[in-house]
């Protein structure tokens, strides 16, 4: 076993032709330290798979019998070094001349670290090129386009942490004050609070999605789940919101009021009325599909499934809170032209 700085490597060989196994010095650089190509490929499959599999696929793929600890830690330092260097990276170059509009979704997802379950923030910065135009009744069928470019961040920290986090970027990518800047969330205030905050121009926008489900929620409880006068309240209500915002859901929330069952309870109409009422002007659905721009914040969701769901909810696996930001981070990275810059940069 050779101690690797901080890092302990233990056997680490590389297959010949013939099947052999020999120490893989051409992976190593002076006095056994690990050369950066080497690091990068253990980072790499340690970003991508459990710790434990990633050992196996090292092994398999390239005969290394690199230990899980060691690649552990090589892939936080990995995620350590990049978020020092984050202030310099290249893409907020490229993210000046990148083709769309300015894009910021914001969530937050669930991991599980060793002081318990907490809420992983994130914040997507993108561009996107305008997609087709749509109508109200089509906005389920269209497709939009890929982002141009994209950075994310991400932190186990509380609401006004995250959001100097969130300045920081915003600034580095010269966006706080951008004419055309839309961000798009559920109904969490610390959200509307951080982008009211960081954004003073931007348009905001109610995840489409998100609202439609409390719309579902609603006629459920008012008519029963799976009945026929439930499906058809809930179809109208959220034609009604996409084509008309606030004034539709108005409109057909005093509609469904008359047609509550005797003996029923509006209550839950109510509830409904009260959440959609605290964002009238994040609910312009029609003009947004119209110039074939999002109406939800499914790029965030998504990449909360993707980063952080997949890889850090296996099963079993706990970690450090401030390990976590920075990791998603790296995996975020990983998929962007700035990962080889970050491996190859002096």
């Amino acid at each position: 076993m050779t101690a690797v700085g901080r890092i302990r490597l233990t056997r680490l060989y590389v297959m010949d032709r013939a099947g052999g196994r020999f120490p893989a010095d051409a992976l190593l650089g002076i006095d056994g330290y690990l050369s950066r190509g080497a690091r990068r490929m253990a980072t790499l499959a340690g970003l991508q798979q459990s710790f434990a599999k990633a050992e196996q696929l090292l092994a398999e793929l390239s005969g290394w019998d690199l230990d899980d600890e060691t690649i552990r830690r090589l892939t936080h330092a990995a995620a350590s070094e990049a978020a020092q260097r984050r202030p310099g990276r290249k893409d907020a170059e490229r993210f000046a001349t990148a083709a769309g509009a300015i894009e910021v979704p914001i969530d937050a997802g669930k991991v599980n670290t060793t002081g318990g379950w907490r809420d992983v923030k994130m914040a997507v910065f993108s561009k996107r090129e305008a997609g087709p135009a749509a109508a109200p009744a089509g906005y389920a069928d269209r497709a939009l386009p890929a982002p141009s470019i994209r950075t994310v961040v991400a932190d186990v920290v509380d609401a006004e942490r995250f959001a100097g986090r969130v300045r920081r970027e915003s600034d580095r990518l010269t966006v706080t004050t951008a004419p055309d800047i839309t961000v798009l969330a559920d109904g969490a205030e610390w959200i509307w609070n951080l982008a009211a905050d960081l954004f003073p121009q931007a348009s905001e926008v109610l995840d489409f999605y998100h609202a439609t489900e409390h719309i579902a929620t609603a006629t459920k409880a008012v008519w029963g789940e799976g009945t026929p006068e439930a499906i058809t309240q809930f179809d109208a209500g959220r034609m009604a919101l996409v084509s008309d915002g606030k004034a539709g859901w108005e409109r057909w929330l005093a509609a469904a009021f008359a047609r509550v069952p005797p003996g029923g309870s509006g209550d839950p109409l109510l509830e409904l009325a009260a959440y959609l009422a605290k964002h009238p002007t994040r609910l312009n659905y029609a003009p947004r599909l119209a110039a074939g721009r999002p109406i939800g914040s499914g790029q965030v969701e998504g990449t909360i499934k993707q980063l952080v769901n997949l890889r850090l909810k296996r099963t079993g696996a706990r970690w450090r809170a401030e390990h976590v930001g920075p990791f998603v981070e790296l995996i975020a990275l990983s998929a962007t032209p700035d990962w080889h810059h970050h491996w190859t940069a002096a």
